[in-house]
């Protein structure tokens, strides 16, 4: 995905703007592995080989995102993903659920 993409992105739900954490990137500067973050709902859509994925949750799996969830540790800083939502702290088995 092209940087200049995310300036025409936004949250589906509540129309927010999205903040980029970028995780790999092509020889061309394009993003190829991230995640795009609404503060406003805390949402996060994964960027999946360039492509953002930001279906609306019931068209999504956890089982799919898990993976990359936790192989973005790092760069998760400590938070946790429940309900396709970014929190601070795990308040149940569910953060990063199956």
């Amino acid at each position: 995905m092209r940087k200049i993409t995310l300036e025409k992105l936004c949250c589906p739900f509540d129309k927010a703007l999205l903040k980029v954490t970028i995780v790999a990137i092509d020889m061309s500067d394009n993003i190829q592995e991230g995640y795009l973050h609404c503060s406003t709902c805390n949402r996060i859509y994964p960027i999946v080989m360039g492509i953002p994925i930001m279906n609306p949750d019931e068209y999504r799996e956890i089982k799919y995102e898990k993976p990359l969830y936790e192989r973005w540790s790092k760069q998760l800083n400590g938070k946790y993903v429940s309900d396709f939502r970014l929190s601070s702290y795990q308040t149940s088995s569910r953060a990063i659920e199956e």
